[in-house]
């Protein structure tokens, strides 16, 4: 079985893509949500966090997402601190989910591959490339935000073509060039390579 990463910069539009690979019935690993998760269900997880952030990343059991944020946000020594927990909990948890999947290959889906290392363990991946313009008006919208607000999160992220270097095939999602075109010529790859790998 083949493991594919699925990543691009903030606006990219991946989650659009990793929800036509689900279409055409790939597992997907939403690495986004499952860390939110496992930040509340992960009892060592949670124990970093508030050891490292204090008592009040937790409010009656729940993670107090909006605390959280305000600490690490500005602060690049707190942000690295929280990710060198959550990054390595949510790769082998996603290790797990992949070995319970019987399927030709899975995808795994996550705005942070190669800054987590989480690409060592797939086999390669696909990046999600748009322009600027219409990353910054997606999320704008998306969330409600400013430009310069979302302008402070992607220079927080690796920078988006030196991603893109990195990942074996490109998606480009430019309103222009139809999706799912794209995504089937894949997905018959993918077949084939995976077929033949777990031959």
């Amino acid at each position: 079985m083949l493991r594919i990463g699925l990543t691009g910069g903030i606006g990219s539009g991946k989650s659009t893509v990793a929800r036509i690979f689900e279409v055409l019935g790939i597992p997907v690993y939403d690495a986004d949500s499952a860390s939110k998760r496992l930040m509340i269900e992960d009892e060592e997880l949670k124990k970093n966090i508030q050891n490292s952030f204090g008592d009040a990343s937790y409010l009656d059991g729940k993670l107090d997402r909006k605390y959280l944020a305000e600490v690490v946000f500005n602060d690049p020594e707190k942000l690295s601190l929280l990710n060198s927990f959550v990054h390595p909990a949510t790769i082998k948890h996603a290790k797990q989910w992949m070995k319970k999947q019987h399927a030709p290959y899975v995808i795994k889906e996550a705005a942070l591959i190669f800054e987590s290392g989480a690409d060592k363990d797939l086999d390669f991946v696909i990046g999600v490339r748009s322009p600027l313009s219409l990353r910054l008006k997606r999320i704008m919208e998306r969330d409600g935000v400013s430009e310069e607000q979302v302008e402070a999160r992607m220079n927080s992220q690796m920078n988006e073509e030196e991603k893109l270097r990195l990942c074996k095939y490109v998606i480009v999602n430019d309103e222009q060039q139809l999706l799912i075109p794209q995504v089937l010529e894949l997905h018959e790859k993918f077949l084939a390579e995976g077929l033949t790998v777990s031959v």
